[in-house]
Protein backbone atom coordinates (compact mmCIF):
# COMPACT_ATOMS: atom_id res chain seq x y z
CA UNK A 1 0.00 0.00 0.00
CA UNK A 2 2.90 2.62 1.15
CA UNK A 3 4.60 1.81 -2.39
CA UNK A 4 1.46 2.25 -3.99
CA UNK A 5 0.75 5.69 -2.23
CA UNK A 6 4.57 6.82 -3.02
CA UNK A 7 4.02 5.80 -6.77
CA UNK A 8 1.58 7.86 -6.78
CA UNK A 9 2.84 10.86 -5.29
CA UNK A 10 5.96 10.56 -8.06
CA UNK A 11 2.49 10.21 -11.16
CA UNK A 12 1.26 13.90 -9.38
CA UNK A 13 4.78 15.72 -8.64
CA UNK A 14 5.58 14.68 -12.30
CA UNK A 15 2.81 15.75 -13.72
CA UNK A 16 3.28 18.96 -11.75
CA UNK A 17 7.03 19.20 -12.39
CA UNK A 18 5.70 19.37 -16.76
CA UNK A 19 2.57 21.41 -15.97
CA UNK A 20 4.71 24.38 -14.87
CA UNK A 21 7.36 23.63 -17.59
CA UNK A 22 4.53 24.06 -20.10
CA UNK A 23 3.85 27.27 -18.40
CA UNK A 24 7.50 28.74 -18.13
CA UNK A 25 9.49 27.18 -21.04
CA UNK A 26 6.86 27.82 -23.66
CA UNK A 27 9.40 26.49 -26.59
CA UNK A 28 8.03 22.95 -26.22
CA UNK A 29 5.10 24.07 -28.52
CA UNK A 30 2.26 22.32 -30.50
CA UNK A 31 4.25 22.17 -33.88
CA UNK A 32 1.15 20.86 -36.17
CA UNK A 33 -2.76 20.24 -35.15
CA UNK A 34 -3.75 17.76 -38.17
CA UNK A 35 -3.16 13.96 -38.07
CA UNK A 36 0.13 12.95 -39.74
CA UNK A 37 0.23 9.26 -40.49
CA UNK A 38 3.52 9.34 -42.16
CA UNK A 39 6.36 9.15 -39.15
CA UNK A 40 9.21 11.99 -40.60
CA UNK A 41 8.39 14.88 -41.32
CA UNK A 42 9.30 16.40 -45.08
CA UNK A 43 9.85 20.05 -45.84
CA UNK A 44 11.36 21.51 -48.50
CA UNK A 45 14.68 23.60 -47.84
CA UNK A 46 16.48 26.28 -50.09
CA UNK A 47 19.89 24.63 -50.15
CA UNK A 48 22.05 27.51 -52.38
CA UNK A 49 25.36 25.58 -53.23
CA UNK A 50 26.00 27.28 -57.07
CA UNK A 51 24.17 28.07 -59.64
CA UNK A 52 23.02 24.87 -61.08
CA UNK A 53 21.42 23.82 -57.79
CA UNK A 54 17.82 24.20 -57.35
CA UNK A 55 15.66 23.43 -54.16
CA UNK A 56 16.09 20.07 -52.01
CA UNK A 57 13.87 18.66 -49.55
CA UNK A 58 15.95 18.15 -45.87
CA UNK A 59 15.02 16.15 -43.14
CA UNK A 60 13.68 18.34 -40.11
CA UNK A 61 12.78 16.57 -37.65
CA UNK A 62 10.95 12.78 -36.46
CA UNK A 63 7.39 12.25 -35.55
CA UNK A 64 7.49 10.27 -32.00
CA UNK A 65 3.59 10.04 -31.80
CA UNK A 66 0.54 11.45 -33.28
CA UNK A 67 -2.47 11.46 -30.45
CA UNK A 68 -5.83 12.39 -31.77
CA UNK A 69 -5.56 15.79 -33.43
CA UNK A 70 -1.72 16.66 -32.04
CA UNK A 71 1.70 15.64 -32.79
CA UNK A 72 4.83 14.75 -30.67
CA UNK A 73 8.29 15.33 -32.10
CA UNK A 74 11.34 13.39 -31.37
CA UNK A 75 12.78 16.48 -30.27
CA UNK A 76 10.45 17.18 -28.09
CA UNK A 77 11.29 14.84 -25.22
CA UNK A 78 14.99 16.47 -24.94
CA UNK A 79 14.24 19.90 -24.87
CA UNK A 80 11.58 19.01 -22.45
CA UNK A 81 14.23 17.49 -20.49
CA UNK A 82 16.46 20.21 -20.80
CA UNK A 83 13.75 22.85 -20.04
CA UNK A 84 12.45 21.27 -16.22
CA UNK A 85 16.45 20.65 -15.39
CA UNK A 86 16.16 24.24 -16.49
CA UNK A 87 13.69 25.59 -13.76
CA UNK A 88 15.44 23.59 -11.32
CA UNK A 89 13.35 20.22 -11.44
CA UNK A 90 15.81 16.81 -10.40
CA UNK A 91 15.50 14.39 -13.37
CA UNK A 92 17.98 12.18 -12.65
CA UNK A 93 15.61 9.39 -11.85
CA UNK A 94 12.93 9.83 -14.46
CA UNK A 95 13.60 8.15 -17.61
CA UNK A 96 13.13 9.52 -21.48
CA UNK A 97 10.29 6.57 -21.65
CA UNK A 98 8.45 7.68 -18.38
CA UNK A 99 8.91 11.96 -19.51
CA UNK A 100 7.32 10.80 -23.24
CA UNK A 101 4.58 9.17 -21.67
CA UNK A 102 3.49 12.08 -19.30
CA UNK A 103 4.15 13.91 -22.85
CA UNK A 104 1.55 11.66 -24.02
CA UNK A 105 -0.96 12.19 -21.54
CA UNK A 106 -0.75 15.72 -21.45
CA UNK A 107 -1.71 15.67 -25.35
CA UNK A 108 -4.75 13.28 -24.48
CA UNK A 109 -6.47 15.36 -22.13
CA UNK A 110 -5.82 18.99 -24.42
CA UNK A 111 -7.05 16.80 -27.40
CA UNK A 112 -10.52 15.82 -25.09
CA UNK A 113 -10.46 19.14 -23.74
CA UNK A 114 -11.31 20.11 -27.49
CA UNK A 115 -13.68 17.37 -28.34
CA UNK A 116 -15.80 18.39 -25.38
CA UNK A 117 -15.87 21.94 -25.66
CA UNK A 118 -13.80 23.02 -22.84
CA UNK A 119 -13.37 26.68 -23.22
CA UNK A 120 -10.06 28.60 -22.69
CA UNK A 121 -10.84 32.32 -23.32
CA UNK A 122 -8.16 34.14 -25.32
CA UNK A 123 -8.44 36.73 -23.27
CA UNK A 124 -7.35 34.79 -20.42
CA UNK A 125 -4.25 32.97 -22.04
CA UNK A 126 -3.05 36.76 -23.18
CA UNK A 127 -3.06 37.76 -19.59
CA UNK A 128 -0.96 35.09 -18.73
CA UNK A 129 1.03 35.02 -21.87
CA UNK A 130 1.82 39.16 -20.74
CA UNK A 131 2.76 38.15 -17.23
CA UNK A 132 4.87 35.69 -18.21
CA UNK A 133 6.81 37.39 -20.67
CA UNK A 134 7.53 40.05 -18.02
CA UNK A 135 8.38 37.81 -16.08
CA UNK A 136 11.12 36.02 -18.63
CA UNK A 137 12.29 39.72 -19.52
CA UNK A 138 13.19 40.28 -15.73
CA UNK A 139 15.96 37.80 -16.50
CA UNK A 140 17.43 39.83 -19.55
CA UNK A 141 16.85 43.19 -17.65
CA UNK A 142 13.91 44.17 -19.35
CA UNK A 143 16.25 43.34 -23.00
CA UNK A 144 13.90 41.93 -25.52
CA UNK A 145 16.41 41.65 -27.92
CA UNK A 146 18.76 39.33 -25.32
CA UNK A 147 15.24 37.65 -24.98
CA UNK A 148 14.41 36.78 -28.73
CA UNK A 149 18.13 35.69 -29.24
CA UNK A 150 18.24 33.19 -26.21
CA UNK A 151 14.84 31.38 -27.05
CA UNK A 152 15.72 32.23 -31.28
CA UNK A 153 12.81 33.65 -32.18
CA UNK A 154 13.00 35.95 -35.26
CA UNK A 155 10.27 38.84 -33.35
CA UNK A 156 8.46 39.71 -30.44
CA UNK A 157 5.12 38.33 -32.02
CA UNK A 158 6.72 35.36 -33.27
CA UNK A 159 7.77 34.64 -29.62
CA UNK A 160 3.94 35.37 -28.50
CA UNK A 161 2.46 33.09 -30.53
CA UNK A 162 4.19 30.61 -29.52
CA UNK A 163 3.66 31.42 -25.96
CA UNK A 164 -0.12 32.07 -26.64
CA UNK A 165 -0.10 28.29 -27.67
CA UNK A 166 1.68 26.85 -25.31
CA UNK A 167 -0.13 28.10 -22.43
CA UNK A 168 -3.43 27.55 -24.25
CA UNK A 169 -3.05 23.87 -24.66
CA UNK A 170 -1.70 23.34 -21.40
CA UNK A 171 -4.78 25.16 -19.62
CA UNK A 172 -7.05 23.11 -22.07
CA UNK A 173 -5.02 19.74 -20.63
CA UNK A 174 -5.36 20.93 -17.06
CA UNK A 175 -9.27 21.99 -17.49
CA UNK A 176 -9.74 18.35 -18.36
CA UNK A 177 -8.32 16.97 -15.39
CA UNK A 178 -10.09 19.09 -13.65
CA UNK A 179 -14.02 17.93 -15.15
CA UNK A 180 -12.37 14.24 -14.93
CA UNK A 181 -12.48 14.82 -10.81
CA UNK A 182 -14.46 17.06 -10.37
CA UNK A 183 -17.07 15.37 -9.24
CA UNK A 184 -15.15 12.57 -6.97
CA UNK A 185 -16.14 12.13 -3.93
CA UNK A 186 -14.87 10.37 -0.95
CA UNK A 187 -16.80 8.90 2.72
CA UNK A 188 -15.96 8.46 5.89
CA UNK A 189 -16.06 4.79 5.34
CA UNK A 190 -14.08 5.08 2.30
CA UNK A 191 -11.67 6.79 4.17
CA UNK A 192 -11.55 4.33 7.28
CA UNK A 193 -10.87 1.58 4.62
CA UNK A 194 -8.33 3.23 3.23
CA UNK A 195 -6.25 4.03 6.38
CA UNK A 196 -6.60 0.62 7.65
CA UNK A 197 -4.80 -1.17 4.60
CA UNK A 198 -2.07 0.54 5.45
CA UNK A 199 0.06 -2.06 7.32
CA UNK A 200 1.03 -0.15 10.35
CA UNK A 201 4.58 0.00 10.21
CA UNK A 202 4.04 1.72 6.97
CA UNK A 203 1.65 4.62 7.89
CA UNK A 204 3.10 8.46 7.21
CA UNK A 205 4.57 9.78 9.59
CA UNK A 206 3.56 13.88 9.95
CA UNK A 207 5.58 16.43 11.10
CA UNK A 208 5.56 19.06 14.12
CA UNK A 209 2.27 21.09 13.59
CA UNK A 210 1.33 24.16 15.65
CA UNK A 211 -1.85 26.15 16.35
CA UNK A 212 -1.43 29.84 16.10
CA UNK A 213 -3.43 32.99 16.74
CA UNK A 214 -3.44 36.54 16.05
CA UNK A 215 -4.95 39.94 16.52
CA UNK A 216 -4.48 42.55 13.92
CA UNK A 217 -4.98 46.13 14.65
CA UNK A 218 -5.33 48.28 11.30
CA UNK A 219 -4.80 52.05 11.27
CA UNK A 220 -7.99 53.67 11.01
CA UNK A 221 -8.80 55.66 7.23
CA UNK A 222 -10.83 58.92 7.34
CA UNK A 223 -13.89 59.23 6.14
CA UNK A 224 -12.76 62.12 3.69
CA UNK A 225 -9.77 60.20 2.41
CA UNK A 226 -12.15 57.62 1.90
CA UNK A 227 -14.48 59.64 -0.38
CA UNK A 228 -11.44 60.94 -2.06
CA UNK A 229 -10.82 57.75 -3.44
CA UNK A 230 -14.11 56.93 -4.96
CA UNK A 231 -14.73 60.03 -6.55
CA UNK A 232 -11.39 59.34 -8.36
CA UNK A 233 -12.60 55.82 -9.43
CA UNK A 234 -16.10 57.42 -9.92
CA UNK A 235 -14.19 59.89 -12.61
CA UNK A 236 -12.20 57.09 -13.90
CA UNK A 237 -15.62 55.10 -14.87
CA UNK A 238 -16.70 58.26 -16.71
CA UNK A 239 -14.04 59.04 -18.64
CA UNK A 240 -14.05 55.34 -19.65
CA UNK A 241 -18.17 54.83 -20.66
CA UNK A 242 -18.47 58.83 -21.59
CA UNK A 243 -15.34 59.50 -23.40
CA UNK A 244 -14.36 56.37 -24.30
CA UNK A 245 -11.15 56.25 -22.51
CA UNK A 246 -8.99 52.89 -22.52
CA UNK A 247 -9.98 51.05 -18.87
CA UNK A 248 -6.63 49.11 -19.48
CA UNK A 249 -4.16 51.87 -19.65
CA UNK A 250 -5.95 53.79 -16.49
CA UNK A 251 -5.50 50.23 -14.32
CA UNK A 252 -1.46 50.33 -15.70
CA UNK A 253 -1.21 53.94 -15.10
CA UNK A 254 -2.91 54.61 -11.55
CA UNK A 255 -4.37 50.68 -10.40
CA UNK A 256 -2.52 50.17 -6.53
CA UNK A 257 -2.79 46.65 -7.66
CA UNK A 258 0.36 46.16 -9.34
CA UNK A 259 0.72 42.63 -10.23
CA UNK A 260 -2.74 43.17 -12.05
CA UNK A 261 -1.99 46.78 -13.35
CA UNK A 262 1.05 45.20 -15.74
CA UNK A 263 -2.27 42.96 -17.32
CA UNK A 264 -4.07 46.38 -17.62
CA UNK A 265 -6.31 45.21 -14.51
CA UNK A 266 -6.79 41.66 -15.76
CA UNK A 267 -7.63 38.79 -12.93
CA UNK A 268 -8.14 36.19 -15.45
CA UNK A 269 -11.05 33.99 -15.02
CA UNK A 270 -13.99 33.60 -12.16
CA UNK A 271 -16.00 30.83 -11.74
CA UNK A 272 -19.68 30.87 -9.96
CA UNK A 273 -18.64 27.17 -8.66
CA UNK A 274 -15.17 27.90 -7.55
CA UNK A 275 -14.91 31.17 -5.95
CA UNK A 276 -11.35 32.68 -5.87
CA UNK A 277 -12.03 36.32 -4.83
CA UNK A 278 -13.43 37.71 -1.26
CA UNK A 279 -16.97 37.95 -0.93
CA UNK A 280 -17.93 41.08 -1.61
CA UNK A 281 -15.73 41.37 -4.89
CA UNK A 282 -17.67 37.98 -5.67
CA UNK A 283 -21.24 39.53 -5.16
CA UNK A 284 -20.32 42.40 -7.47
CA UNK A 285 -18.71 40.53 -10.45
CA UNK A 286 -21.72 38.30 -10.14
CA UNK A 287 -24.75 41.37 -10.14
CA UNK A 288 -23.16 42.44 -13.86
CA UNK A 289 -23.62 42.63 -17.10
CA UNK A 290 -21.10 41.46 -19.78
CA UNK A 291 -19.65 44.99 -20.94
CA UNK A 292 -20.31 46.89 -17.74
CA UNK A 293 -18.41 48.83 -15.24
CA UNK A 294 -19.29 48.41 -11.56
CA UNK A 295 -19.53 51.82 -8.98
CA UNK A 296 -16.73 51.71 -6.55
CA UNK A 297 -16.91 49.58 -3.57
CA UNK A 298 -14.58 48.49 -0.52
CA UNK A 299 -12.92 45.47 0.83
CA UNK A 300 -10.05 44.82 3.00
CA UNK A 301 -7.95 45.60 0.31
CA UNK A 302 -9.04 48.89 -0.72
CA UNK A 303 -11.55 50.78 -3.24
CA UNK A 304 -12.33 48.65 -6.42
CA UNK A 305 -14.11 49.07 -9.65
CA UNK A 306 -14.91 46.06 -11.74
CA UNK A 307 -14.90 45.95 -15.67
CA UNK A 308 -16.30 42.50 -16.84
CA UNK A 309 -15.31 41.70 -20.48
CA UNK A 310 -16.95 38.34 -20.82
CA UNK A 311 -19.38 36.35 -19.36
CA UNK A 312 -19.27 32.25 -20.41
CA UNK A 313 -21.71 30.65 -18.71
CA UNK A 314 -20.53 30.17 -15.06
CA UNK A 315 -17.14 31.90 -15.80
CA UNK A 316 -16.71 35.86 -15.74
CA UNK A 317 -13.61 37.71 -17.47
CA UNK A 318 -12.85 40.53 -14.85
CA UNK A 319 -10.45 43.11 -14.68
CA UNK A 320 -10.35 45.73 -11.90
CA UNK A 321 -8.64 48.90 -11.10
CA UNK A 322 -7.75 49.21 -7.30
CA UNK A 323 -6.98 52.33 -4.72
CA UNK A 324 -5.93 52.21 -1.77
CA UNK A 325 -6.58 55.10 0.67
CA UNK A 326 -3.51 56.60 2.42
CA UNK A 327 -2.96 56.24 6.37
CA UNK A 328 -1.77 59.76 7.76
CA UNK A 329 0.66 59.27 10.37
CA UNK A 330 -1.56 59.51 13.08
CA UNK A 331 -3.62 56.64 12.39
CA UNK A 332 -0.32 54.94 12.27
CA UNK A 333 0.86 56.14 16.12
CA UNK A 334 -2.72 55.46 17.20
CA UNK A 335 -2.85 51.94 15.94
CA UNK A 336 0.48 51.27 16.84
CA UNK A 337 -0.40 52.10 20.62
CA UNK A 338 -3.81 50.53 20.56
CA UNK A 339 -1.57 46.87 20.20
CA UNK A 340 1.10 48.02 22.42
CA UNK A 341 -2.01 48.54 25.23
CA UNK A 342 -3.50 45.09 23.88
CA UNK A 343 -0.22 43.22 24.14
CA UNK A 344 0.42 44.53 27.50
CA UNK A 345 -3.59 43.59 28.88
CA UNK A 346 -2.96 40.07 27.40
CA UNK A 347 0.68 40.04 29.23
CA UNK A 348 -0.49 40.77 32.73
CA UNK A 349 -3.00 38.26 32.55
CA UNK A 350 -5.76 41.38 32.48
CA UNK A 351 -7.40 39.15 29.37
CA UNK A 352 -7.09 36.61 27.64
CA UNK A 353 -5.26 36.54 24.38
CA UNK A 354 -9.19 34.90 22.79
CA UNK A 355 -11.20 37.63 24.55
CA UNK A 356 -8.64 40.13 23.50
CA UNK A 357 -9.00 38.97 19.34
CA UNK A 358 -12.52 38.69 20.00
CA UNK A 359 -13.18 42.30 21.47
CA UNK A 360 -10.05 44.35 19.38
CA UNK A 361 -9.11 42.28 16.41
CA UNK A 362 -9.05 43.65 13.39
CA UNK A 363 -8.95 40.63 11.19
CA UNK A 364 -12.88 39.47 10.41
CA UNK A 365 -11.65 35.86 9.47
CA UNK A 366 -10.05 34.84 12.92
CA UNK A 367 -11.94 37.33 14.95
CA UNK A 368 -14.63 35.18 15.85
CA UNK A 369 -12.61 31.94 16.72
CA UNK A 370 -10.26 33.91 19.50
CA UNK A 371 -8.09 35.04 16.95
CA UNK A 372 -7.11 31.21 15.19
CA UNK A 373 -5.56 31.31 11.99
CA UNK A 374 -6.77 28.78 9.60
CA UNK A 375 -4.09 26.52 7.42
CA UNK A 376 -5.36 27.71 3.75
CA UNK A 377 -3.78 24.64 2.34
CA UNK A 378 -5.60 22.76 4.46
CA UNK A 379 -8.52 24.75 5.66
CA UNK A 380 -8.30 23.30 9.30
CA UNK A 381 -6.18 25.20 12.71
CA UNK A 382 -2.93 22.72 12.25
CA UNK A 383 0.08 24.06 10.65
CA UNK A 384 2.61 21.83 9.38
CA UNK A 385 6.38 23.53 10.89
CA UNK A 386 8.00 22.10 7.98
CA UNK A 387 5.44 23.45 5.36
CA UNK A 388 4.90 26.83 7.12
CA UNK A 389 4.79 29.93 5.44
CA UNK A 390 8.37 31.51 5.69
CA UNK A 391 7.10 34.69 6.47
CA UNK A 392 4.64 33.63 9.36
CA UNK A 393 7.23 30.87 10.83
CA UNK A 394 10.20 33.43 11.02
CA UNK A 395 7.34 35.38 13.30
CA UNK A 396 6.67 32.28 15.33
CA UNK A 397 9.50 30.26 15.66
CA UNK A 398 10.99 31.05 19.10
CA UNK A 399 7.53 31.56 21.09
CA UNK A 400 6.73 28.56 23.49
CA UNK A 401 3.10 27.63 24.01
CA UNK A 402 0.89 30.58 25.54
CA UNK A 403 3.45 33.09 25.08
CA UNK A 404 2.81 36.72 23.13
CA UNK A 405 4.89 37.76 19.98
CA UNK A 406 6.55 40.94 19.97
CA UNK A 407 4.63 43.61 17.91
CA UNK A 408 4.91 43.10 14.45
CA UNK A 409 4.67 45.32 11.38
CA UNK A 410 3.01 43.78 8.44
CA UNK A 411 3.46 45.32 4.95
CA UNK A 412 1.00 43.75 2.13
CA UNK A 413 2.06 43.64 -1.21
CA UNK A 414 -0.72 46.66 -1.98
CA UNK A 415 1.29 48.55 0.63
CA UNK A 416 -1.00 48.65 3.46
CA UNK A 417 0.37 48.48 6.89
CA UNK A 418 -0.82 46.73 9.63
CA UNK A 419 0.11 45.94 12.98
CA UNK A 420 -0.32 42.63 15.09
CA UNK A 421 0.78 40.04 17.81
CA UNK A 422 0.97 35.96 17.81
CA UNK A 423 0.94 33.29 20.71
CA UNK A 424 0.91 29.13 19.81
CA UNK A 425 -1.87 27.75 21.15
CA UNK A 426 -1.17 24.24 20.58
CA UNK A 427 1.87 22.34 19.57
CA UNK A 428 1.44 19.04 18.15
CA UNK A 429 5.11 17.04 17.51
CA UNK A 430 6.26 14.69 15.10
CA UNK A 431 3.79 11.14 15.02
CA UNK A 432 3.04 8.49 13.26
CA UNK A 433 -0.30 8.58 11.32
CA UNK A 434 -3.34 8.85 13.88
CA UNK A 435 -6.78 8.17 12.05
CA UNK A 436 -8.45 10.68 14.88
CA UNK A 437 -5.93 13.36 15.23
CA UNK A 438 -5.28 13.16 11.29
CA UNK A 439 -8.32 12.47 9.82
CA UNK A 440 -8.12 15.29 7.48
CA UNK A 441 -4.66 14.57 6.09
CA UNK A 442 -5.67 10.98 5.97
CA UNK A 443 -9.02 12.09 4.02
CA UNK A 444 -6.86 13.90 1.60
CA UNK A 445 -4.41 11.10 1.15
CA UNK A 446 -7.35 8.72 -0.23
CA UNK A 447 -9.43 11.71 -1.57
CA UNK A 448 -6.11 12.00 -4.01
CA UNK A 449 -5.60 8.12 -4.26
CA UNK A 450 -9.90 8.11 -6.17
CA UNK A 451 -8.92 11.24 -8.05
CA UNK A 452 -5.67 9.23 -9.54
CA UNK A 453 -7.84 5.66 -9.96
CA UNK A 454 -10.59 8.13 -12.16
CA UNK A 455 -7.86 9.64 -14.25
CA UNK A 456 -6.56 6.22 -14.96
CA UNK A 457 -9.68 4.95 -15.97
CA UNK A 458 -10.76 7.82 -18.44
CA UNK A 459 -7.23 7.17 -19.53
CA UNK A 460 -7.69 3.60 -20.42
CA UNK A 461 -11.00 4.36 -21.99
CA UNK A 462 -9.83 7.10 -23.79
CA UNK A 463 -6.65 5.62 -24.94
CA UNK A 464 -8.73 3.22 -26.54
CA UNK A 465 -11.60 5.80 -28.03
CA UNK A 466 -8.29 7.91 -29.42
CA UNK A 467 -6.12 7.68 -32.57
CA UNK A 468 -2.83 7.32 -31.44
CA UNK A 469 0.51 6.37 -33.04
CA UNK A 470 3.76 5.64 -31.24
CA UNK A 471 6.91 5.76 -33.26
CA UNK A 472 9.72 3.39 -33.79
CA UNK A 473 11.90 5.52 -30.95
CA UNK A 474 9.58 4.41 -28.27
CA UNK A 475 7.78 1.46 -29.17
CA UNK A 476 9.77 -0.64 -26.60
CA UNK A 477 9.12 1.75 -23.67
CA UNK A 478 7.55 -0.17 -21.01
CA UNK A 479 4.86 2.39 -20.50
CA UNK A 480 2.32 2.89 -17.12
CA UNK A 481 -0.61 3.02 -19.87
CA UNK A 482 -1.52 1.47 -22.42
CA UNK A 483 -0.47 3.80 -25.02
CA UNK A 484 0.84 1.11 -27.53
CA UNK A 485 -2.86 -0.17 -27.55
CA UNK A 486 -1.75 -4.01 -26.69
Amino acid sequence: MLLKINNLKFTINLKHIITLSLTLFFINVISAQEIIEDEKVEKPVEVKVDSSEVFKPRKIDGVAAVVGDFIVLESDVPKEREQLIAGGADLEDVTDCQLFGKILESKLYAHHAIQDSIIVSDAEVRAEVDYTLERFLQSTNGSMERLLAIYKKEDEKTLREEMFEAIKNNKLSSKMQEKIVEEVEITPEEVRQFFNKIPKEQRPTFGTELKVAEIVVEPKISAEEKQKIIDRLNEFKKDVVENGASFRTKAVLYSDDKESARLGGKLGTMNRDKPRMVKEFREVAFSMQEGDISDPFETEFGFHIIYLEKVRGKEYDVSHILLIPKVSDEALKEAKERIDKIRQSIVSGDITFAEAARESSDRKETRGDGGQMINPKTQDYKFELTKMDTELYTQIQNLKDNEVSPVVTETERTGQVKFKILTVTDRIDDHEADYAKDYLKIKELALNEKRIKAIEKWQEEKIMDTYIKIGDSYKDCDFSSNWLKK
